[in-house]
């Protein structure tokens, strides 16, 4: 199965808020690459982001890996 290196960046500009992130997963397709990032978040705030979130996905920087590697959020930063 094809794995792809997302890298999603997902920031909330000022003055809605100074929220988010930026994300570098492995998964097969953006519903896992939605998945992980949204079971890493332990703050509820994140949640009334979510649609906009997916658009950040769907826009990221996508790379097709030739190896087949474990899916997994590879780094993140959130603030």
């Amino acid at each position: 199965m094809k794995k792809f290196l997302y890298i999603v960046d997902h920031y909330i500009p000022f003055p809605s808020s100074e929220y988010g992130g930026l994300w570098v997963v492995i998964a097969e397709n953006d519903d896992e690459c939605f998945d992980m990032i949204t079971q890493l978040n332990n703050d509820n705030y994140y949640e009334s982001y979510y649609t906009v979130l997916k658009e950040k996905i769907q826009n990221a920087r996508i790379y097709e890996l030739k190896e087949n590697v474990e899916s997994k959020i590879v780094e993140s930063f959130t603030t």
